[in-house]
């Protein structure tokens, strides 16, 4: 019983920990599990980190059109879409795929782990909704944007996904480049920014206009 108990207690920290730490990153360079897990084991691993301010107005404006178009609405997550993903899953009969907000991303990348079960999800939703009210919109997408895997190489975040894909800072990028960075988000592996095929290039055009148009809420400050 007192195993037990000192498992129990254990699991009880381990689980509260994001939730004490996360106030925290309000400021700071924080690193993605994924990230960690690449440089414990020696696989390759770089980011550099470039303040959301310094970043290309097109970027975050392509990222949420393209990832979480109700990013500046919700509270973390996107109660509207998560249902219609539900339902998609139940006509379909296939798996739950989609409704992942930019929020719940920056959950999962910060504190849990790669993957679609079940037990990960359960303890996404409530980290996001704590993360949404303890960090300001800007704040979560800055740290989104900085953590996100971009490149195939172990290239994390902006300034090394934009390095690997154009040769330039993520400060520096057109529309039609942070669309493309945009358009490989889901799976950067088998998609390229730096030599897009035909899905890819639809989809980066898809998302320039959705990151130009006047509809698209913007609650983080933009640099222009």
């Amino acid at each position: 019983m007192r195993i037990v108990k000192i498992l129990l207690v254990a699991l009880a920290i381990v689980a509260l920990a994001p939730y004490v730490i996360a106030p925290f990153y309000r400021t700071g360079h924080p690193v993605s599990t994924l990230m960690a897990w690449r440089s414990l084991t020696g696989a390759p691993m770089h980011r550099e980190w470039i303040d959301l301010a310094e970043m290309s107005p097109y970027l975050p404006r392509a990222v949420v059109a393209a990832e979480d178009a109700h990013f500046c609405k919700h509270h973390g997550i996107d109660w509207g879409a998560l249902r219609e993903a539900i339902n998609d899953a139940q006509e379909d009969g296939g798996a739950f795929r989609g409704a992942s907000t930019i929020t719940q991303q920056v959950a999962k990348n910060l504190f849990l782990w790669q993957g679609r079960d079940f037990v990960r999800k359960a303890l996404e939703f409530p980290l996001a909704l704590w993360i949404d009210l303890v960090l300001p919109k800007q704040r979560i997408l800055e740290i989104y944007l900085n953590i996100a895997e971009l490149g195939p190489q172990g290239q994390f975040g902006a300034e090394a996904g934009s390095a690997y894909a154009f040769g330039k800072s993520a400060a520096n990028l057109s529309p039609r480049e942070a669309a493309l960075l945009a358009s490989i988000l889901p799976n950067p592996v088998k998609r390229s920014a730096r030599a897009p095929g035909p899905g890819v290039r639809r989809l980066a055009g898809t998302y320039v206009a959705r990151g130009q148009a006047s509809t698209l809420l913007t609650c983080w400050r933009e640099n222009r």
